[in-house]
């Protein structure tokens, strides 16, 4: 096992462990498909592709339209004990801790409202989660008490939560900022439809400093920011920024398709010392993005080593919550960099 170890950090600068290797494996025991070993190994792509090309090189597997363990790779797993990795979630609430079908209604009038949505741009790192898991988070920030006669804010809405925000009219007022005038669009038409009048709607770019206007005025934020630490510190920072201090709650989504432990470790140092607010919940693989349509322009493409287009949703993002405490401090500079912003390491979206 050292030695695979050692050959797959030649091809990575991501770090990779004995398990990392074990990770994969009892994906690969479990499906054959890259994108379902990927979605089972819970490592970053990037990671996941410099594993299985490591091992195909060592003759533990075949690639022939899937991924196909060896017999020298089927000694391998019987030689370390290495389990198949089974999915056990719930499946009624697969996994989200909330039933949705209470809300089933709200779904319905949700999906229509957006079946004719802007489609995600691969120029902002866009993708949408499915409807049910968009419904699933109302249904989460209103049993923490984070929804009712609350002010929301909304920092970047590939997902359109403002609108099953207004749908279920439960929060005071909502506002969304979004770089993305299609989406801004869209969103003001729907409220007029819908006859919602406490929402305001901006064009922003997140680098720039949050206008006064959205500064600690709000007790919920919501935001689903790239996974780069740039990016972290800046669009959970700003969320921050706009609360109205202690005992205020902001939700965001983190994935292991783009983050390693390790990266997850810097982004709760962030999270504890930087801006002292405390974690609350980490609810596992609750966001389920619908695949985004432009997978051929992407890094997964480049290195995935089976090019076949997804066909379930594999890129899943688990749910924190947080929660301010006094002394809790948002982030309001100035961000100059872009590239760093979008991509690292371990992203494979961009």
């Amino acid at each position: 096992m050292r030695e695979i170890v050692a050959k797959v950090r030649e091809k990575t600068k991501i770090p990779v462990y004995e398990r990392t290797i074990e990770n994969v494996l009892g994906a690969v025991l479990a499906s054959k498909d890259f994108w379902r070993i990927v979605d089972l190994s819970e490592e970053p792509l990037p990671l996941v592709t410099a594993v299985l090309n490591t091992l195909h090189d060592l003759g533990y597997l075949d690639f022939n339209r899937e991924v196909i363990l060896t017999l020298k790779g089927q000694e391998l797993v019987e030689k370390y004990g290495i389990a198949k990795r089974e999915d056990l979630s719930c499946k009624y609430c697969e996994g989200k801790t909330v039933d949705v079908n209470i809300l089933n209604e709200l779904l319905k009038q949700f999906k229509e409202l957006v079946k004719d949505r802007p489609q995600p741009k691969h120029e902002f790192d866009q993708a949408y989660v499915t409807p049910e898991t968009t419904i699933a988070r109302i249904a989460l920030m209103h049993t923490r008490g984070d929804l009712e006669n609350k002010e929301i804010f909304v920092l970047g809405d590939d997902d359109l939560t403002s609108i099953a925000l207004m749908l279920s009219g439960l929060p005071k007022r909502i506002a969304v900022l979004d770089i993305d005038e299609r989406l801004i669009s869209f969103i003001e038409k729907t409220a007029d439809e819908i006859g919602f009048n406490n929402i305001d709607i901006f064009t922003f770019d997140l680098r720039k400093p949050l206008p006064e206007y959205a500064l600690r005025k709000f007790d919920t934020f919501i935001t689903d920011p790239p996974e780069t630490v740039h990016a972290i510190r800046a669009f959970i920072g700003r969320g921050i920024a706009t609360l109205k201090g202690p005992g205020c709650a902001g939700y965001f989504g983190i994935t292991r398709r783009e983050s390693s432990l390790n990266k997850w470790r810097e982004i709760q140092k962030i999270l504890l010392n930087e801006f002292n607010v405390v974690i609350t919940d980490i609810i596992r693989n609750f966001n389920e993005y619908v695949n985004w349509g432009y997978e051929e322009e992407t890094k997964a493409w480049q290195l995935t080593p089976i090019k076949s287009k997804p066909t379930y949703n594999w890129y899943k993002s688990y749910m924190f919550r947080i929660q301010t405490l006094e002394g809790s401090i948002g982030f309001e500079d100035e961000i100059t960099v872009r590239e760093e912003l979008y991509n690292d390491e371990e992203s494979s979206t961009t």
